[in-house]
């Protein structure tokens, strides 16, 4: 295959995150609204560019009063940085259809890099539309705190409230 655009179909893909929560167990979570500029050849990621855009404000936890909180200026303060955004810089092979794909992550005002793990799922037609379509896993770690999401709370036992470590898992689903 040759580098082409190719389309995020949102109806397959996700954008989920989880974090520990009292020092015991996870919240998790997702973004509900998501955009991205994609020009890749499936099957070599390492000549890619990627490039995403996510509503903040569509944070949903399944939970409408810290959905409530997580929008405030405590955490992603929606009104004033609407969008986090991420733009690859590098990707090299790490395996059989495994890349290291690290680029900028970018949250409020603050960039830094980050490194996902991505793995190639594979190629198929779809049978609706006669689309090529492709599949990919990431994963990936950030310290909230890199970006100045300082909120938490000392619990009476000890600990916080909420752990630094955010974990990401993105599935993607893309058609030509």
């Amino acid at each position: 295959m040759t580098v082409e655009k190719w389309n995020v179909d949102p109806a397959h893909s996700s954008i989920e995150f989880q974090v520990k929560h009292m020092m015991v167990s996870k919240v998790k979570g997702a973004f509900k609204n998501f955009s991205a500029d994609l020009t890749l050849d499936p099957e070599d990621l390492t000549t890619a560019n990627l490039s995403f855009t996510v509503d903040a404000a569509s944070i949903d936890t399944r939970q409408e009063q810290r959905d409530g909180h997580l929008k405030s200026p405590d955490f992603f303060d929606v009104e004033n940085h609407p969008s986090i955004t991420f733009q690859s810089t590098n990707i090299v092979a790490d395996g059989s259809n495994e890349y290291k794909v690290t680029g900028d992550l970018t949250i409020r005002t603050i960039t830094k890099p980050i490194t996902f793990n991505v793995e190639y799922e594979g190629t198929s037609k779809d049978p609706m539309s006669g689309n090529m379509v492709a599949g990919f896993e990431g994963t990936g770690k950030f310290n909230r705190k890199d970006f100045e999401l300082n909120y938490n709370a000392v619990l009476e036992t000890g600990g916080v409230l909420i752990g630094d470590e955010v974990k990401l898992n993105i599935q993607i689903e893309v058609s030509k």
